[in-house]
C-alpha cells in the first residue's frame, strides 16, 4: 500500500470578505482569498518579498462561521486539503483552479483588531477554533457534492 497525504496549513490575511452561498442541496459554502508572504535575503543581501494568493473554500457550519466572522484583512490559520477543479470556458478553453478546501479555521486577530467579541454570546469563542462541536464533516471524494453544484 502506498502512503498518500494532502494537507495544507496557512497563516495569512483575507484578501476579500468571504462570499457565503447555498448550493441547491441546501449546504452552505463560503469562498474567500488568503494571502501569505514570504521574506528572504537574496545573494546580494537585499530583502525580497513574495506574496502568494490562495483560494479557500469552506463547507457547512465552518462556511457559516467564516461568513459571519471573517472580513477582508482578518488574520487566520487555515487547515485543509488541495483540490483542483477544471471546466471548459465559454471560449472552449479548458481552465483549472486550485483551491484549499478548509476543514479548520482559527481566528488570529488580537481582540480589538477586527476580531468580534464573542465572550458574551452563547457560543464557542472564535479565537479558539472555527469548528463548532456540531460541525458536520467536510465533503470528501465520493460525497454528494457535485462540482457542477459549486456556485463559483
Amino acid at each position: 500500500m502506498s502512503m498518500s497525504l494532502n494537507r495544507v496549513q496557512l497563516i495569512g490575511n483575507l484578501t476579500r470578505d468571504p462570499e457565503l452561498r447555498q448550493i441547491p442541496g441546501g449546504q452552505s459554502v463560503a469562498s474567500f482569498g488568503v494571502a501569505t508572504n514570504m521574506r528572504w535575503k537574496d545573494q546580494s543581501g537585499e530583502t525580497q518579498n513574495k506574496t502568494e494568493f490562495h483560494n479557500i473554500v469552506a463547507w457547512r457550519k465552518l462556511a457559516e462561521i467564516c461568513g459571519q466572522y471573517l472580513r477582508k484583512g482578518s488574520k487566520v490559520f487555515i487547515e485543509g486539503r488541495l483540490q483542483t477543479r477544471d471546466w471548459e470556458g465559454e471560449d472552449g478553453v479548458k481552465r483549472y483552479r486550485t483551491e484549499i478546501v478548509a476543514d479548520n479555521m482559527i481566528m488570529l486577530d488580537r481582540k480589538g483588531e477586527g476580531m468580534p467579541d464573542l465572550a458574551n454570546e452563547d457560543r464557542e469563542p472564535a479565537g479558539v477554533k472555527g469548528k463548532s462541536k456540531d460541525a458536520e464533516p467536510v465533503p470528501v471524494e465520493g460525497d454528494d457534492v457535485e462540482i457542477d453544484d459549486l456556485p463559483f
